[in-house]
C-alpha cells in the first residue's frame, strides 16, 4: 500500500514537472508560466497598492478640505459674535437693556430707534436674515425681515425655547431652524447668547442673530470633492446643518454610522453595501458641528481599474508574442541538440568517427565544435593524461620517500658504539669516571639512533636523548653552562619527530653559546597553546641572531632543499620532517635579536587521548 502511494506521488511529480514531455513543450509551458505568474502577481500587487494609495490620498485630500471648511466656518461664525458685541455696545441698545418693564419701553418711545439699530446691523450684511433682542418682563424687538418687506415677525417667537437651550453664561449657542410665513420659508443658522444686566450681572434676556445660507453656499461651491463627492455639516444632535439638498437641512442625518461619527473627534471609513462611499469626518469643538465629506468608492478606484485592465491586456499580448517567439527559439535550440544527442550515442557505443554539423556560432555551436574536438582527441587525452598523472604521482611518492630517507639518513654507528663501550671499559679500569660517563652518554645517543627506527617518538624519549647530549656538554663547559627542563606530565606522552630537539640545542651551542662570555643557560619547556596544539620552546641567553641572518634562516625554512646541505641545515631538516609527518601548519619558528639570545619554538599537534 505504501509502495503504491509512493509510486502515485512520483507519477504526479513527474507529470507536474513535465519530465516525460519534449523540450519544446516544456519551454512553451514554462515560458508562459514565467510570464503569467510574475505579471499577474505584479498586476494584483499594483492594483491593491494603487487602490490603497488612492484611498489614502483621498483621505488626506478630504482632511485638508475639512480643515479648510472648519477654519472658514469658525472664522465666519466668529464674525457674528463680533457683530453681536457691536450691537450690544450701541448706546440705544444699552439704554434698552436697562429697562425693566414693557410700560417703560412704551413710554420711552425708543422702540423705533431700537428697531432702526437692528435693521442697520441687518442691512450691513446680506447674509443676516433677522436680529432679535428679547428682555424679560419688557418684550421683544427684532429687525423684521426687510428683504420680505413685512411688518411682523417672521415666525411666532417662543422665548421659552431659548431660555432652555442657552447656558447661564455669555457663551453663544449655534443651531439651525426654519423661518417661515404664509409666502415663503427660509432655513437659517441662529447664533444666540444670553444678556446680562450691567448693574446686577443677572440674566435679563437674550439676543438672536439669524444667518441665511448664502455664505455657506459660497464656501461649499469652492470645495471640490472629486468629481461627484459631497460635503455635509451635522450638528451635535445629528441634524443636518448643511446639505446640498436644502430640503434635508434641519432633519436627521441618514448617513451610515452617524451616531459613531457624532461621538468621535475625527475618522474615516468606507460604507457598506453596493454603493460604497469613503466618509471622512472631523468634529469642531468651537461650533459643536461635524463636517463630513463623501466620495463614491468607484471614483477612488477608477484609476486602479484602468491599471488592472492595462495589465490584463499586457499579459495577453505578452503571451501571444511569447508563444510565437518561443516556438522559433525552441526550434533553433532543439534541432542542433538532437544532432548532438545522436552523436553522443555513437560515442557512448565506442564509435569516435564522425562529427556533429555546426550550424551556428552561438553557445550550441560552440558546444558542438568543442564536442567534435573532444571526440577527436579523446583516446589521446585519456592515454596522455592518465599515464602522465600516474607517472607524476609515482614520482611524487618516490621524491617524498627519497627526501624522508635523506632527512633520516645517518652514518651506521655500530662500529662507533662498540669502540665507545671499549673506551668506557678501559676508563673504569683506570678509575677515570668522567671519561666513562661521557662515553656512556655518547653510547646512549648512538643506541637511540640504532634501536628506534620509527620516525616519531614520545617527548619523554626525545627529552632523555637531549639530556644525554647536554650532560656531555656539561663536562665540556663545566660551571659556565647550565640547563633546565620544564616538561609537564601531560606532555611526556605526546608524539614528536625523532631527533628534533637535539639538533636545535646543538645549534644553540654552535652559534650562540660557544662565543659568548659568562654563564650560558638553555631552558627547554612545553606549553599547551590550544586544544589541538602544544609548543616546545628552546631558549638560550647567547649572542643572539642579527636581523639579516634571522630573515635568511626564515627563508631557508620555507624554500631550502635539505639535499643542498650547508649552514643551518639541521634546523631546516627538523622543520621539513615535522611538515611531512604532521602537516604544513606545524613546524619551527624563531625569535631573536643581537645580544639577547634566541627562542626556537616547535609547534606540534596535541593528542588529547595521550594526556
Amino acid at each position: 500500500m505504501q509502495s503504491y502511494k509512493r509510486n502515485a506521488v512520483e507519477r504526479l511529480i513527474r507529470m507536474l514537472l513535465m519530465k516525460d514531455q519534449s523540450l519544446v513543450r516544456k519551454l512553451l509551458v514554462f515560458s508562459a508560466l514565467l510570464v503569467v505568474i510574475p505579471i499577474s502577481f505584479i498586476g494584483l500587487f499594483s492594483y491593491e497598492k494603487s487602490s490603497q494609495v488612492l484611498e489614502n490620498e483621498a483621505r488626506s485630500y478630504s482632511w485638508q478640505i475639512i480643515r479648510q471648511v472648519n477654519t472658514h466656518i469658525e472664522y465666519y461664525v466668529g464674525d457674528f459674535e463680533i457683530e453681536i458685541l457691536k450691537i450690544l455696545n450701541n448706546q440705544t441698545i444699552e439704554q434698552f437693556l436697562q429697562m425693566s418693564t414693557q410700560e417703560e419701553l412704551e413710554s420711552s418711545g425708543m422702540s423705533g430707534n431700537i428697531k432702526h439699530v437692528l435693521q442697520n446691523a441687518a442691512y450691513s450684511r446680506s447674509d443676516i436674515t433677522n436680529i432679535t433682542v428679547y428682555l424679560n418682563q419688557v418684550g421683544l424687538v427684532d429687525s423684521q425681515d426687510v428683504r420680505f418687506n413685512r411688518g411682523h415677525p417672521i415666525e411666532p417667537f417662543e422665548p421659552q425655547f431659548f431660555q432652555e437651550i442657552l447656558p447661564d453664561t455669555a457663551e453663544p449657542v449655534i443651531f439651525t431652524r426654519t423661518l417661515a410665513d404664509d409666502e415663503k420659508k427660509e432655513y437659517v443658522i441662529s447664533v444666540a447668547r444670553r444678556l446680562f444686566s450691567p448693574k446686577t450681572l443677572k440674566p435679563i434676556g437674550f439676543i438672536v442673530l439669524d444667518v441665511n445660507f448664502k455664505r455657506f453656499k459660497e464656501i461649499a461651491s469652492q470645495v471640490n470633492i472629486g468629481h461627484s463627492g459631497f460635503m455635509y455639516i451635522v450638528d451635535s444632535q445629528g441634524n443636518y446643518v448643511y446639505n446640498p439638498s436644502f430640503s434635508k437641512i434641519g432633519k436627521k442625518a441618514t448617513l451610515q454610522h452617524i451616531q459613531d461619527i457624532l461621538h468621535r473627534e475625527s475618522g474615516s471609513f468606507i460604507t457598506e453595501g453596493d454603493d460604497k462611499k469613503l466618509l471622512t469626518y472631523s468634529h469642531s469643538g468651537f461650533l459643536g458641528w461635524t463636517v463630513i465629506t463623501s466620495i463614491p468608492y468607484k471614483e477612488l478606484i477608477q484609476s486602479s481599474i484602468s491599471i488592472r485592465n492595462t495589465i490584463f491586456i499586457t499579459v495577453l499580448l505578452t503571451l501571444f508574442f511569447a508563444a510565437i517567439f518561443g516556438t522559433g527559439l525552441a526550434s533553433s535550440i532543439i534541432t542542433p541538440l538532437r544532432s548532438l544527442q545522436k552523436m553522443m550515442k555513437r560515442v557512448e557505443e565506442g564509435d569516435f568517427n564522425g562529427e556533429v554539423k555546426v550550424l551556428s556560432k552561438d553557445e550550441i555551436g560552440i558546444l558542438s565544435n568543442g564536442f567534435n574536438k573532444m571526440v577527436n582527441r579523446l583516446n589521446e587525452l585519456v592515454n596522455e593524461i592518465y599515464l602522465s598523472k600516474l607517472r607524476e604521482t609515482e614520482m611524487l611518492f618516490r621524491q617524498k620517500e627519497i627526501e624522508l630517507k635523506a632527512l633520516q639518513a645517518q652514518i651506521n654507528p655500530h662500529f662507533l658504539f662498540n669502540s665507545l663501550e671499549t673506551i668506557r671499559g678501559m676508563a673504569l679500569e683506570r678509575d677515570m669516571d668522567d671519561i666513562s660517563e661521557i662515553s656512556a652518554s655518547l653510547a646512549k645517543l648512538l643506541r637511540y639512533n640504532i634501536n628506534n627506527k620509527s620516525q616519531t617518538v614520545t617527548l619523554a624519549e626525545e627529552i632523555l636523548n637531549t639530556k644525554e647530549y647536554l650532560r656531555i656538554q656539561k663536562y665540556r663547559f663545566g660551571e659556565k653552562f647550565e640547563y633546565e627542563f620544564s616538561i609537564p606530565d601531560w606532555a611526556r606522552k605526546q608524539n614528536i619527530v625523532k631527533f628534533s630537539i637535539q639538533p636545535i640545542v646543538e645549534n644553540s651551542f654552535k652559534y650562540g653559546i660557544e662565543t659568548s662570555g659568562g654563564i650560558s643557560r638553555i631552558t627547554i619547556k612545553a606549553v599547551q597553546e590550544s586544544d589541538q596544539v602544544y609548543v616546545i620552546s628552546i631558549q638560550d641567553n647567547g649572542i643572539g641572531i642579527s636581523q639579516e641572518k634571522l630573515e635568511e634562516i626564515n627563508k631557508n625554512l620555507l624554500r631550502k632543499d635539505v639535499i643542498e646541505g650547508g649552514p643551518g641545515i639541521g634546523i631546516v631538516n627538523v622543520h621539513r620532517r615535522i611538515g611531512h609527518l604532521f602537516g604544513e601548519e606545524y613546524g619551527i619558528t624563531l625569535q631573536s635579536s643581537e645580544g639577547k639570545g634566541a627562542i626556537v619554538s616547535i609547534r606540534l599537534p596535541l593528542n588529547n587521548d595521550l594526556k
